[in-house]
């Protein structure tokens, strides 16, 4: 017998043990229950939009990568499945990143909330650490704004200084936003703290500032969306047109990569509409820092 049929073998009978371990396994907590547990981790980071472990990141890319390998298999065959999923740590980056764009986002429209919340707080008499706590506390701020609120409010439950939770915020959500509407709250409240002043005032006029800037970013949103949404549709056109040939006609893709010369220029297409829907999306950003 030659070693390549021995360890053969022995590959078999771990295969054969590991799979009967997952069926114990599921056996004992449901396959239903199982795939859930382990699926978990990588959904909330989807849903709540924060920075992954390392277990979650990898729990995160072998999804991706089983999911368009599958899709990728069904639709075209197996070598484009298998291209599909080589690239899953690329997609599950750039899903975490938009989710943590959009939560940054929330973030920014509640900032106006937080100030007036803290403001409301300072006006009851309590100082900067327990107008934190107790604005985390009513409930008046919601959402996004609102975990990061009760984040820095429980930060300053377990003893830690007014000035690091207020830093920490603020770098939290500058990662995304740079300096953003929260950034502004946080640096007015730092800086009435040491040099005094109306605080409260500040603040609620702070707010009132921070309500008009989301109106004027929303309002452009709304005047510039057909066009934004013209020039994608323009730049995805011919790689759409790309995909519906393959769907149509099994085997137009592999005809026109055959040839080189026009493998080149469908290579070249196609890498610069990537570059143009980019290009489109940066100058296309309306109250993000391009």
């Amino acid at each position: 017998m030659s070693a390549a049929a021995l360890l053969a073998g022995l590959a078999g009978a771990c295969a054969v043990l590991a799979a009967w371990d997952a069926i114990a396994a599921a056996d004992e907590q449901g396959l239903a229950g199982s795939i859930r547990h382990w699926l978990a981790p990588a959904l909330d980071v989807v849903r709540s939009g924060r920075e992954p472990t390392s277990p979650e990141r990898r729990r995160l890319v072998a999804l991706g990568a089983l999911s368009l390998l599958g899709g990728g298999w069904l639709v075209a065959g197996p070598w484009t499945g298998l291209a599909l999923g080589a690239a899953a740590p690329w997609v599950a980056r750039a899903v975490v990143t938009a989710r943590r764009r959009r939560r940054a986002a929330a973030v920014a429209a509640g900032a106006p909330a937080v100030a007036r919340a803290i403001a409301d707080a300072l006006a009851g008499g309590h100082s900067v650490r327990g107008a934190l706590s107790a604005a985390a506390r009513d409930g008046a701020v919601t959402g996004p704004a609102g975990e990061e609120l009760r984040l820095a409010a429980t930060a300053l439950e377990l003893g830690e200084r007014t000035e690091d939770v207020l830093g920490a915020l603020a770098r939290r959500n500058r990662a995304q936003t740079h300096h953003g509407p929260l950034d502004t709250v946080v640096a007015a409240v730092l800086l009435q703290r040491d040099a005094g002043g109306d605080l409260t005032a500040l603040l609620r006029e702070l707010a009132t500032a921070l309500e008009q800037r989301g109106r004027v970013i929303a309002d452009a949103r709304s005047a510039t969306a057909q066009a934004r949404f013209t020039a994608l549709l323009v730049t995805g056109l011919p790689a759409a047109a790309l995909a519906l040939a393959e769907l149509a006609q099994p085997g137009f893709v592999l005809a026109l990569a055959s040839s080189p010369p026009t493998a080149a220029m469908v290579a070249l297409a196609l890498a610069l509409q990537a570059v143009a829907c980019i290009c489109v999306r940066r100058i296309a950003r309306i109250g993000e820092p391009r």
